[in-house]
């Protein structure tokens, strides 16, 4: 029998379900929603299932769903004859997603969690095997699925200490959900002693955002911009926040880097007016990737406001400062990103979505931690004048980079029985 917690909410979500496509529709007007694909967000698909058994693999972000890359790969490679379904609940994965998603393999927007959503998104799917990254804890679609025959799989879990607070208070709840799972493989050492506290069973650690190639570029991109660069020093802020983008602009100016650029690429690129107006302000002579603005001379800031070009942007920074970390709430963003491609690393103080792996890192000197605005500078300024220490920092990301492999293999001998027909 099911707590009396989920059944209210089972409940309560089949009352509003009347109300989602108004929902939508003003989500979709403030940007929030693709107004295309609405229908998706309500269960009915926009293409048809392909025959065959269909392996179904969701993240909700542009994080989670970017993770999930070297999973689809190792699962084409190791069974070719399974079709894969990605589903995430933003505008900016699905659009990386689009871009990123091998030959073959099918995007769709995750339903709402409502019942009759979920419903009409297990009939028409049908996957033998649902696979969700990190914390993804929606009750309907676990629990639909799991009674609709799906075997289910949290992989790369990740439990923070103020999520595993709420659903402390809700552990009936929670141990229904985690227990629903036939494989859980946590993320870190925290997130597993917090699911165990909760009731669930555990397999081994697997982080997936330790895995995978090296973010693509476009070589002919990659040559032009170096080009206009004329050896240049380059310092990128990545995946920044608000609140981020004036501080490491305050930073790099105080370092009075020669011959320098600063390059910023907003999380979210939609803050590109915003960001533009700052830094001119400042008294930075900015150019807009997105309006194809050439890096002259003077150029002294680069607003990278597009999407999925990373890599790119990796491979031409000599100093990395990680978007996410400098501001609170936000936790930091993935640095195996940058350590397989070469600029020295610089975090900030606020880590805790990858606290291990940014740990590690700054114990190997694969990356530098500042604490705050003056030390960001200072660090900026050294990495800039001594060529050689940031070579060292650069080396010693990528040696940790490339030991994190052997858990993708250990996982798929997990997961790949979980496919097979009963």
């Amino acid at each position: 029998m099911q707590p009396l917690l989920l059944n209210l909410y089972r409940t309560i979500s089949g009352w509003s379900e009347p109300l989602l496509p108004f929902v939508l529709q003003r989500r979709a007007r403030s940007g929030k929603e693709d107004i295309a694909r609405l229908d998706e967000r309500l269960g009915r698909a926009s293409l048809e299932r392909p025959g065959g058994d269909l392996v179904w693999l969701h993240g909700v972000s542009v994080g989670e769903s970017l993770s999930l890359l070297p999973l689809i790969a190792a699962i084409t490679r190791d069974h070719p004859e399974v079709q894969i379904l990605v589903t995430s609940a933003t505008r900016t994965s699905a659009d990386l997603m689009g871009q990123r998603l091998p030959r073959g393999v099918i995007h769709q927007y995750a339903p709402v969690d409502a019942p009759g959503a979920v419903a009409r998104f297990l009939a028409h799917w049908q996957p033998r095997l649902g696979l969700f990254v990190e914390s993804e804890l929606w009750p309907n679609l676990i629990l639909q699925a799991k009674a609709s025959g799906v075997r289910l799989g949290l992989v790369s879990a990740r439990m923070t200490e103020e999520s595993f607070e709420g659903w402390f208070k809700r552990r009936a709840a929670a141990r229904t959900l985690l227990q629903t799972f036939d494989l859980i493989l946590p993320q870190d050492r925290a997130t597993a002693s917090r699911l165990e506290r909760l009731g669930a069973r555990l397999g081994p650690g697997l982080n997936l955002k330790t895995l995978g190639a090296p973010l693509p570029c476009d070589a002919g991109e990659l040559e032009a911009l170096s080009v206009q660069l004329a050896g240049r020093k380059v310092i990128l802020a990545a995946s920044t926040h608000p609140g981020e983008d004036a501080l490491i602009a305050r930073a790099y100016a105080e370092a009075g880097v020669a011959k320098g650029l600063l390059v910023i690429a907003p999380r979210h690129p939609d803050r590109a007016v915003e960001i533009a107006a700052e830094l001119t302000t400042m008294g930075f002579q900015v150019a807009r990737r997105s309006q194809s603005d050439p890096i002259v001379p003077a150029t002294t800031a680069y607003l990278a406001d597009s999407l999925g070009e990373m890599g790119l942007l990796f491979r031409l920074a000599d100093v990395a400062i990680m978007g996410g970390s400098f501001v609170p709430g936000i936790g930091g963003h993935n640095p195996l990103e940058p350590a397989l491609l070469g600029p020295a690393i610089v975090v900030g103080p606020h880590t805790f979505n990858a606290s291990e792996i940014y740990e590690d890192l700054v114990d190997r000197v694969g990356a530098i931690l500042a604490q705050d605005e003056q030390a960001l500078a200072r660090h900026i300024r050294g990495l800039c004048q001594y060529a050689d220490i940031g070579d060292q920092i650069s080396q010693a990301a990528l040696a940790y980079a490339r030991q994190q492999g052997d858990a993708l293999d250990q996982a798929l001998r997990l997961i790949s029985p979980l496919m097979a027909r009963p």
